[in-house]
């Protein structure tokens, strides 16, 4: 009973005490014992066979509908109250129950056996020297892992058989990623001391700690750790001590619940239920009252022959009736609902993932939908915020123009003659460039020139491969890194090798190693990254520096105003315009040796540090990177992926919101507007917001008109985010510029706090994540920035252009068929129910249920159940191709029209009068009536049976009105359920089901004795037609009168518009610009013996098959909107 004992010691609350620092020694159980860390055995599974039944129950009755349901059935257990037998509540409750537990003891069972299967591994121990069970591994132990093995636990790894103490791991199951790391131990780490680290967390990239040995203290950080969930890759074996075991690992810390996403329709229906709850006691309370009132006026008179008990008068009456109603009227909620709403939801994600329209073969990467639970939100987006970087353009980089001691070079005029590179034989035959001047500069000797290629073959963390001689292969973070190196590779400078002590580079066929220093690296805050190396032999020490002109120049010494002007004046003026370049800028800086050895002793103390550690570093790297002097800049070409222009002016017809938030400067932020289609030559107002203090924000904000750019930090402070949303809800268009992570997760919740629309975010690289789970839906792009954007959205693709079929059609639809199912919902089951409350003026408000107990047992379970499927899984109000014709067509679902509290008090109406037709036309039908031989038929039976027949055959006249798209499958639902009703019908109200089950089949020969009259089938016609009539002909006025957009577009002989040709290319004088990826970079793998290995990108096949597609062409879509070809009509 553990398990039970720590499921509800977690729900009161208890905690174990906070750890706050780990204090370990290598193989001494007793020591580390001490201290009560978890051993390595994990547990994912929630049950066991003895807590299963109780913890699953427990689990389901917590869910609102299925206590409600539970006590209903109490209810009917008790005599007094129930005129139901109990299996019209127990058989759906239980069949619920069941099904949900059979899913949750399968989904336990995997987990069980999962659990086994990794906890039974076997490590080698070196405390016995023998294998030993996962399970049993202890935190201290010191492991033997070999090739190919799964990490056990998290290690600070001691050894390895590879040199240098390297070892390559694969981390596919912590991040997504199959590319290859490299860890390093320490050199010390053969004998082992007392160490000393962070508590338990679930940080996957950083790691803190301190090993003390022989009095020297050395700084633990995360690549000295193997992580539980990687795999040994490239190294016969290794050695380490294990930190973190079992539950307390990163992997384990990381499996933690994630935010559970919710849909407006989820919480409309919250609501609803609130309040059909509401009128369920509002109408139990009226017909009590009513039964009061009978009793006291009518009662008495019907003692005679049915005697009330001692003392039970007016009042227990109405009391024991109140509860009697809430029995029979309980399937206005009826828990079939919840069932089906999963369903439907399964079901469409499944079109999500069959779609081969969504299928991009060059990387074999199908769609996918990661969630059951957001189908329909997709057809009511209002906002999508976007990155840029990867999202809207390839991330594939060129390196095009360069900026050299103040002289431009690179041109893109392909009619140019290639340069050529023959004359290096280390050059990467596939780089092309077509300014040959910049050749001859470099062979010529130009020092500036030779310096320039000299820190881009230096400042890098790029890892070199050389499967044969000479044929070199370059591992990179970043696709700019690659691009970069390989310019100066075919320039004559080409990186060779490193060591964690030194880089080697080919310069103009000499072969120079540099002795590497120190590697001060990027991130989010610095936007830099600098070397410094000692030339051999000459003993000369450098700083290389590269990275973001506003902070490079703010580093720059003096002396390089001028030709800081001349490079600012070939970013912004016309040499790298108009292409949404990414531009870089460089610096060097000659440092001396007696500072040099003074700073690398501070340098090392700050490194060593657990507390503050970071914040340390970075006042030493912002000390020696000062008074640099400035070699010139780099640009590389990102380009647009296939599609984007077309795919964001279809989003923009449909009154989708775009904005685009990136990293990038503000230059370049502009021109990829232009290039796709969110900025036009026709907006003239091009405002940007680019002030540096509060006010000058504020005041910027309060003129601005079409065009917002660059909200800076100032922007996002509480007292100007309504400013910020105010004018950019304004704008037609919203780019925001130079924001970090966190900012673009700041920008979409101030959009959600304050507006009430839905917003979606895409992004592909890890900068995304947090803008991802912000929104109400996330979508990760697979692209050249590793899976985690992927791993931590709702639905994932391969590119872009895939995001108008995710919501223009298969969003729509979701949202189409949803709204349509909760509206026939809830029609068919307020008008079951309301015929029970007119009914009860009839029958003394005595809770005498109008229908066979089987029939309202199966109503929602047989019966109803699959027309209503297949409509909610199959419909459509046009195809995908129309959906893509029309994109206005999406704009119901933004402003939630389908389905909506008056949509719902409108099925509550309908629900009434059809109530009304379904008992007293059967009643006035069936009153004072004989059969053909004379006979009366007009009994209570006989009665129910008619009105149950006329329900059934409504409510499936009423699904077939509101079906739009037919298939077999709708067909075949829809009479096989009418034929069931009837062969069951036939079946339960045969003579021999009446022998076998006397008391549970009372209505014997009833259904043989109605139905075979004429006058019967007449009273069902004419119900159906006073039933279905009325609708057909409002629908009709309606779409005469008051026609949606749907109507519009259903009634429209679409010709196929005529191609238009696309827009000229605008040429545009705006400054380019460059940012760094937002994610910490391999500067301490490069200084600490690592290397950085990527498998090598596979080739990729043709995209589009079929050539004749406008995407595949390249060309916008053009769609003409209903209100012009109405006009082109209506015009002579």
């Amino acid at each position: 009973m553990g398990s039970v004992a720590s499921y509800f010691g977690q729900l009161c609350g208890k905690e174990k005490k906070q750890e706050e620092e780990r204090h370990l020694r290598a193989n001494d159980r007793p020591f580390n014992l001490s201290y009560h860390y978890a051993n390595n055995a994990i547990k994912t599974s929630k049950y066991n066979i003895f807590t299963f039944l109780p913890l699953n129950l427990f689990e389901q009755f917590r869910r609102l509908a299925n206590a409600y349901f539970l006590f209903l059935f109490i209810l009917q257990l008790i005599p007094q109250i129930s005129s139901l037998s109990w299996f019209t509540t127990a058989v759906p409750l239980i069949l619920v129950l069941a099904i949900t537990a059979v899913k949750d003891a399968s989904d336990d069972i995997n987990r069980h056996k999962s659990d086994n299967q990794v906890n039974n591994r076997r490590v080698n121990v070196l405390i016995d020297g023998e294998n030993e069970k996962w399970m049993n591994v202890q935190v201290g132990d010191i492991i033997k892992l070999e090739n190919n093995q799964f990490v056990t636990a998290d290690l600070l790894l001691l050894s390895s058989s590879e040199p240098l103490n390297l070892v390559y791991v694969e981390t596919a199951e912590l991040d997504g990623e199959t590319n290859l790391k490299v860890k390093q131990a320490l050199t010390v780490t053969g004998d082992m001391g007392d160490m000393r680290c962070e508590p338990p967390n679930n940080r996957l990239d950083k790691f803190k700690g301190s090993l003390t040995l022989d009095g020297q203290t050395y700084a633990l950080d995360n690549d000295k750790v193997l992580l539980r969930g990687c795999t040994l890759r490239n190294t016969e074996w290794c050695f380490g001590l294990v930190i973190f075991g079992g539950p307390d690992t990163k992997l384990m810390q990381n499996s933690g619940k994630t935010t559970f996403k919710r849909t407006s329709i989820d919480h409309l229906m919250n609501v609803l239920v609130l309040c059909i709850f509401g009128f369920l006691a509002s109408m139990c309370t009226v017909l009590a009252i009513g039964n009061a009132i009978w009793e006291v006026n009518e009662g008495s008179v019907f003692t005679v022959f049915l005697p009330r008990e001692s003392g039970a008068g007016a009042g227990l009456s109405a009391f024991l009736s109140f509860w009697s109603y809430v029995i029979i009227l309980n399937t206005v909620v009826p828990i079939s609902l919840y069932v089906s709403v999963e369903i439907i939801r399964l079901g469409n994600s499944f079109y999500i993932d069959w779609d081969r329209k969504m299928y991009y073969p060059k990387s074999d990467t199908p769609a996918q939908a990661r969630t059951t639970t957001l189908n329909e939100e997709l057809g009511q987006i209002k906002y999508i915020f976007s990155d840029k970087t990867g999202t809207l353009t390839q991330n594939i980089m060129t390196f095009n123009k360069c900026s050299i001691n103040g002289k431009a070079y690179g041109e893109q005029n392909c009619k140019t003659e290639k340069v050529d590179f023959s004359w290096n034989q280390l050059a990467d035959p596939k780089f092309v460039f077509h300014d040959h001047s910049l050749v001859e500069t470099v062979r010529e000797g130009n020092p500036e020139a030779q310096a320039f290629f000299r820190l881009l073959a230096l400042c890098h963390t790029v890892m070199p491969e050389e499967k044969k001689e000479g044929e070199l292969f370059y591992q990179a973070q970043s696709p700019d890194e690659g691009a970069l190196v390989t310019a100066a590779r075919n320039f004559g400078f080409v990186f060779r090798s490193r060591t964690p002590e030194s880089i080697t580079v080919i310069e103009m066929g000499k072969q120079v190693t540099y002795e590497l220093l120190a590697v001060l690296d990027f991130n989010n805050v610095r936007k830099r990254m600098s070397v410094i190396g000692e030339r051999d032999p000459e003993g000369k020490l450098t700083l290389f520096c590269k990275g973001a002109d506003t902070i490079i120049y703010e580093r720059l010494h003096p002396s390089c105003n001028k030709l800081m002007e001349v490079t600012t004046g070939h970013l912004n003026v016309s040499d790298y315009a108009g292409d949404g370049l990414r531009t870089l800028v460089l610096a060097y800086k000659d440092l001396d040796k007696g500072y040099m050895d003074e700073w690398k002793k501070r340098h090392h103390e700050a490194s060593t540090a657990i507390d503050g550690r970071e914040e340390r570093l970075d006042e030493l790297y912002e000390e020696i990177e000062k008074d640099m002097l400035l070699l010139g800049a780099t640009a590389v070409e990102d380009k647009l992926q296939e599609g984007v222009p077309q795919t964001i002016e279809q989003l923009a017809k449909a009154d989708i919101k775009i904005w685009v938030l990136t990293g990038d400067k503000q230059e370049t932020a502009e021109n990829i507007g232009y290039s796709c289609n969110m900025l036009r030559e026709e907006m003239k107002d091009v405002f940007i917001v680019a002030a540096n203090t509060a006010e000058g924000v504020k005041e910027e904000l309060h003129t601005i008109i079409h065009f917002t750019s660059c909200p800076q930090a100032f922007a996002l402070e509480n007292n100007l985010q309504l400013e910020l949303l105010r004018t950019a809800c304004m704008c037609q268009t919203v780019i925001c510029c130079r924001v970090t992570p966190l900012q673009k997760a700041q920008v979409v919740q101030v959009v959600k706090k304050y507006k009430q629309a839905v917003t979606l975010a895409i992004g592909d690289g890890a900068n995304d994540v947090s803008m991802i789970k912000a929104a109400h839906i996330g979508v990760g792009i697979s692209g050249q920035e590793g899976m985690q954007a992927v791993l931590s959205s709702d639905y994932s693709f391969a590119q872009f252009r895939y995001l108008q079929r995710l919501l223009l059609v298969h969003g729509r639809w979701s949202y189409l068929r949803m709204c349509k199912f909760l509206r026939y919902f809830f029609y068919k089951n307020f008008t079951f129910t309301f015929v029970h409350f007119w009914y009860a003026f009839f029958c003394g408000f005595s809770a005498q249920t109008v229908y066979d107990e089987w029939y309202i047992t199966l109503y929602n379970l047989i019966y109803t159940a699959l027309p209503v499927l297949g409509m909610s899984l199959f419909d459509q109000d046009v195809n995908d191709r129309w959906s893509f014709q029309y994109p206005q067509l999406y704009s119901p679902g933004q402003l939630n029209q389908y389905f909506n509290k008056k949509a719902f008090v409108r099925c509550m109406i309908h629900s009434c009068y059809s109530s009304l037709v379904l008992l007293f036309i059967p009643w006035a039908a069936m009153h004072d009536t004989v059969r053909d031989d004379g006979k009366d038929i007009a009994d209570y039976q006989s009665f129910a049976l008619l009105a149950q027949t006329c329900l059934l055959v409504v409510v499936s006249i009423q699904l077939c009105l509101d079906t739009h798209y037919w298939t077999a499958v709708n067909q075949f639902f829809v009479w096989g359920s009418l034929a069931a009703y009837f062969a069951i019908t036939f079946t339960m109200y045969s003579n021999g089901m009446f022998l076998i089950f006397t008391s549970s089949f009372p209505f014997i020969g009833t259904a043989r004795n109605s139905l075979n009259q004429p006058n019967v089938w007449l009273t069902i016609l004419l119900t159906s037609l006073l039933c279905t009539l009325p609708v057909v002909a409002f629908r009709f006025i309606l779409t005469q009168l008051r026609p949606t957009i749907n109507d519009k577009v259903q009634k429209e002989v679409v010709p196929t518009p005529a191609p238009r040709r696309p827009p000229a290319r605008r040429i545009s004088t705006r400054r380019s610009g460059y940012a760094f990826s937002h994610s910490q970079g391999y500067g301490d793998l490069v200084t600490s013996r690592r290397f950085l290995l990527k498998r090598p990108i596979k080739s990729r096949p043709v995209l589009y098959i079929q050539t004749d597609s406008p995407l595949a062409q390249n060309q916008p879509q053009h769609y003409r909107t209903i209100t012009e070809e109405a006009e082109e009509a209506q015009s002579p």
